[in-house]
């Protein structure tokens, strides 16, 4: 059992669900401290602060501290090999393909997908407008890259192969809020191998957990 592990941020934010997910399928005991950065009257952390000023995330693990959700999960991966040991993969090319994934989905899944993320979950909450050009914009963007996803899957269970790594569950937390909206929904349902695969990685127990935080604490 580990101890000590404190995970920062609000749980509706992106970053801190792909970090929850990654402690759930480690099986770790952690703290959870809420930090609501919209409300301008609640103060963050002086250690936050000095680290990461829009404290979207920040993972605590004794004296060690870590602000982006990518390096917090393979931090996580890599300290505590125990839970699902394939996470991270269990051998050297395993790891290379999962990284070269988790480069993909840093800067081709995520910039386009984000941004659906804030039209068309997030905006319409807060009562922004939508930006229907950004929009269509984007919708076309993330298209592209579900395509190569579409092949990729029609081979392979997973993105990285046959079991399921951090290569998938970094993917997770955008992809729920964009099937959330009707519009978002089809991206996914248009492609076949695309809507296996996200059945899949989104009925995990692990990431059920998540989505049970994010509506409690939301």
């Amino acid at each position: 059992m580990a101890a000590g592990l404190q995970v920062f941020g609000q749980p509706a934010s992106t970053d801190v669900a792909r970090v929850l997910t990654c402690l759930f399928e480690k099986d770790l005991e952690f703290e959870l401290v809420r930090i609501d950065t919209f409300k301008r009257e609640h103060k963050l952390p002086e250690f936050i602060k000095l680290r990461d000023p829009n404290g979207q995330v920040t993972f605590k693990h004794g004296d060690k501290i870590i602000v982006d959700s990518r390096a917090i999960c393979r931090y996580i991966c890599t300290q505590f090999p125990e839970g699902n040991k394939t996470l991270y993969g269990t051998g050297s090319l395993e790891r290379a393909s999962i990284e070269q994934w988790l480069q993909a989905e840093a800067q081709n899944f995520s910039p386009p997908s984000s941004a659906l993320v804030f039209h068309l979950a997030f905006a319409p909450h807060l009562n922004i407008p939508q930006d229907h050009a950004v929009i269509a914009e984007n919708e076309k963007k993330l298209q592209q890259v579900l395509n190569v996803y579409d092949e990729i899957l029609s081979k392979n269970e997973y993105l990285a192969g046959d079991e399921f790594t951090l290569a998938d569950l970094s993917h997770l937390p955008n992809s729920h809020y964009i099937v959330s909206s009707e519009r978002g929904r089809k991206l996914f349902t248009g492609r076949r191998n695309v809507a296996r695969w996200y059945h899949d990685i989104s009925s995990r127990e692990t990431w059920k957990q998540v989505v049970k935080c994010i509506r409690v604490m939301a």
